[in-house]
């Protein structure tokens, strides 16, 4: 029969995996997933070592992983006095951790947007002062001019919706439910 230890030690590795599955829903890899998982259950800041250790990952992809956490807001370096190698910790909020994914994915979309509309309009603009266009050839950037106007206004409602996410007004509208709520 198992000892307690082992049975919640299952139980974290199932709320781990949950954690995996739950990330990769939203197009976080799995590695970074079960990273998450693995520090926020540890309750703790850990070490990349720790990390390794605890995955079976090396220590030179345990360091990319993290990188790229760090870089999707959802994990930070930390310093703990007396401890010489990095920490790193996760957001412990479910809800911030949502909105933290959420926003940094539409953010690249939204700087994506913002260069590909500027390229775009360079050159609508210079078809436009150019000489000699037919009346069809017009129409047809005229029709594209507002194609790029209908996509500026589609990115700024993205931008406004990131916004409204990391402002948390979100909660305003769409209330969480408070840990120790049983409702």
């Amino acid at each position: 029969m198992r000892n307690d230890d082992e049975r919640i030690d299952d139980v974290k590795t199932q709320f781990i995996e949950k954690i995996t599955d739950n990330m990769n829903a939203f197009g976080v890899s799995t590695s970074i997933g079960r990273v998450l998982g693995i520090i926020y259950m540890n309750r703790e800041p850990m070490t990349l070592d720790e990390l390794s250790e605890e995955t079976g990952m090396s220590k030179t992809r345990m360091s990319q992983v993290v990188r790229e956490m760090i870089d999707l807001n959802i994990a930070e370096r930390v310093f703990k006095k007396g401890v010489r190698k990095d920490l790193f910790r996760v957001e412990e909020d479910y809800y911030q951790t949502f909105i933290l994914l959420f926003t940094s994915t539409w953010k690249r979309a939204i700087q994506r947007s913002s260069s590909f509309e500027q390229r775009m309009m360079k050159q609508m603009n210079q078809l436009q002062a150019a000489s000699g266009l037919t009346e069809e050839d017009e129409l047809a950037l005229n029709e594209l001019l507002k194609e790029m106007k209908e996509w500026m206004d589609y990115y700024d409602w993205i931008h406004r919706v990131t916004e409204f996410f990391e402002s948390g007004e979100i909660f305003k509208h769409v209330p969480k439910k408070e840990r120790g709520n049983e409702a």
